[in-house]
Formats: C-alpha cells, sequence, structure tokens
C-alpha cells in the first residue's frame, strides 16, 4: 500500500467525505458485529455520554495514530490501551470539545495543534458508555505531558500498520456469563484490544476498507 494512502492529509479527506454516520449504524461497525446478541442488552443499559480523540499526527515521513495506556489504578478499563478522552461534561459545547478537553487534561495536549475533522458511528460499550469517536489531524511541534493519575505512557502507531486488516485478529472471553468477541492489535509489546480495537476496526470499515 502506498505511503501517501495513509497520509494524514489522505486521512482527512477520507474522514471529511465519508457518508454521514445515522443513529444506528453503530450496530453495523466494529466488533458490534461479533456480538449481535448482545446489542438488546446494551441498548436497555442506562449509558453515560463520553468522546475520545483519535489524533493523526501530521508527519509527511509517517502519520501515526496516540494512544495511551492508562494507569493500573483507574476504576475501569484500568492498565488498558486506550485513546485519550473520557465523559461528556455538561459544560463542553460538543463531542469535539469533550475529546479537546480531555486530551489536554490527560496527555497535555494543547488543542491549538488539534483539527478535528469528523466523526465515526458512536460505541455503545457494555462497561456503561456511549463513546463518540472523534476524528482529528495533530500538527507537529506539540508536546505531551502525561497526567500521572490517568496516564502511565503516551505511545504512537502508524496508521499504515491500524489500518491493515492483517493486523486485525480476533479473540474471545466469558465476561458476565456471555461470551464476548473482540478485535486485538499486537503491536511490539503493546496489546490493543476492546474498546479501543473495536474503534479502530470501524475507521477502518468507515475510511479504508
Amino acid at each position: 500500500m502506498s505511503e501517501e494512502l495513509f497520509s494524514a492529509q489522505d486521512f482527512r479527506r477520507r474522514a471529511r467525505e465519508q457518508v454521514a454516520p445515522h443513529d444506528l449504524s453503530w450496530r453495523e461497525h466494529g466488533d458490534h458485529l461479533l456480538n449481535r446478541e448482545t446489542i438488546l442488552e446494551i441498548e436497555q443499559l442506562k449509558l453515560k455520554d463520553a468522546a475520545v480523540l483519535v489524533g493523526v499526527i501530521d508527519d509527511p515521513d509517517e502519520a501515526r495514530i496516540i494512544l495511551t495506556q492508562r494507569t493500573a489504578k483507574l476504576r475501569k478499563h484500568a492498565g488498558q490501551i486506550a485513546f485519550p478522552g473520557g465523559g461528556v461534561d455538561e459544560t463542553d459545547l460538543s463531542p469535539e470539545e469533550a475529546a479537546m478537553r480531555e486530551a489536554e487534561e490527560e496527555i497535555g495536549l494543547d488543542r491549538r495543534f488539534v483539527e478535528t475533522v469528523g466523526r465515526l458511528p458512536q460505541y455503545f460499550a457494555a462497561t456503561g458508555f456511549r463513546i463518540q469517536p472523534v476524528l482529528a489531524v495533530v500538527s507537529p511541534g506539540f508536546t505531551i505531558t502525561p497526567n500521572p493519575q490517568e496516564v502511565e505512557s503516551v505511545f504512537e502507531v502508524p496508521l499504515s500498520f491500524l489500518m491493515n486488516p492483517d493486523n486485525h485478529q480476533r479473540d474471545s472471553w466469558v465476561w458476565q456469563g456471555a461470551v464476548r468477541h473482540f478485535y486485538v492489535m499486537p503491536y511490539r509489546d503493546r496489546r490493543i484490544w476492546g474498546i479501543t480495537a473495536g474503534i479502530i476496526r470501524t475507521l477502518y470499515e468507515r475510511l479504508y476498507a
């Protein structure tokens, strides 16, 4: 696959030109397709609105996505790989505002370097969240300062790696008495899985499949 295909400029174009996700399109993407029997169960949950920033660094050598390793002491999703993000506050004017605010609080990413370029369908998590992925291009020159209370480390993964379906493995486990299927994307010594891998898979299906 060509390097130009996975440039930040091409990502921006694809994000803006995608067909606008309708309210129910979350059912047809990512690991929701692997767990159709749980959709009704998830819809009946009282979900908290959240937003995450899917930030692609505009580097001419290699566009990369910013990810975090959560600390082990967090109440939910402790130690997991995640996008910067969190709950939508009443003061947030939009999911974009929430995602950028959370990125500033979690990893010190100044929003002046962030250009939001679109959204993905919402991700409905069985752990109680309705997550809005916000797509963004991040200009070079930013600095990262992780909040040690929430983030153990920040790392980057090439967009070309994550958008290659050969790197999208499948796994399953029993959770709350039911078999749940999910994607796994091993990268070096990291294991990207669960919600984050589900959102990445949706990004692939919406923009690159």
